[in-house]
């Protein structure tokens, strides 16, 4: 098996950025506007994310179709638990955040203990596949708890918490850059944080204009970056630029 995780460039930021964007509104399009509720969402996503991840985890390499598409499905269902937690469960978003941080760190420890490594760049074997997958779906949980605790519960509105979450990443870039901090490290430090950045920027675009948002609303906000993300795993599919052959500098080494 090769390794089933595209190279870390450009491309791999701005997609998944955008899927987490497409997470937040697909989930509150789907539930609001459909009407199927949180609940009924909540079966329908998770059944095609079981789905996609069938295929996915009997593909031999990395194809870009099957990585993003479980990327973008995963994103959702991630939105879905804690929206389920905090909705119909009532619990707490400084809980549930405290719950996925827990889940998320378990599943670092015990990826680490079995494969000793968190490298995304050894992602060759199906164990090492599923724990990736765990901790991006815990990442994705974690990081819509954590974007709406910033954004909803702070009171500090969704440009805002943006702003806060573009910043850390920021830093912890020119951290990675000019005081080599350690990649593994400052990769899921970036990967996690993306998630609360693309949930505030999906509210303050679909969100009305009275909640704080742009107005745009789910279904455009959806479409647009849906459509954008299509393009760019065309290209890469094409262009090979996420792959070692395609791209053997990367922005960030693991």
């Amino acid at each position: 098996m090769l390794n089933k995780v595209p190279e870390v460039t450009l491309y791999f930021w701005i997609i998944k950025i955008m899927a987490t964007t497409v997470g937040e509104t697909a989930a509150d399009f789907l539930s609001i506007n459909l009407h199927l509720g949180l609940t009924g969402t909540s079966f329908i996503m998770s059944a095609l994310l079981a789905a996609m991840l069938f295929i996915q985890l009997r593909a031999r390499k990395y194809v870009p179709w099957m990585y993003w598409m479980t990327v973008v499905l995963i994103s959702i269902v991630g939105t879905l638990i804690t929206d389920n937690m905090v909705d119909n469960f009532g619990i707490a978003l400084e809980t549930t955040s405290i719950i996925f941080g827990l889940a998320l760190i378990t599943t670092f420890i015990a990826w680490y203990t079995n494969e000793k490594t968190l490298s995304i760049h050894t992602i060759y074997t199906t164990k090492r596949e599923l724990f990736y997958w765990a901790a991006i779906l815990f990442t994705f949980a974690l990081g819509t708890a954590g974007g709406d605790l910033m954004a909803e519960g702070s009171g500090l509105g969704y440009a805002t918490s943006a702003f806060i979450f573009a910043a850390l990443i920021a830093a912890i870039t020119i951290f990675y850059y000019l005081f080599k901090t350690n990649a593994i490290l400052a990769f899921w430090l970036a990967y996690i944080l993306t998630r609360p950045l693309g949930a505030s920027c999906g509210d303050y675009l679909s969100q009305p204009i009275a909640n704080g948002g742009s107005g745009l609303g789910t279904v455009n906000t959806s479409i647009i970056f849906l459509t954008t993300i299509a393009l760019l795993v065309s290209y890469l599919t094409f262009s090979k630029k996420d792959t070692k052959e395609g791209h053997p500098e990367h922005l960030i080494r693991n």
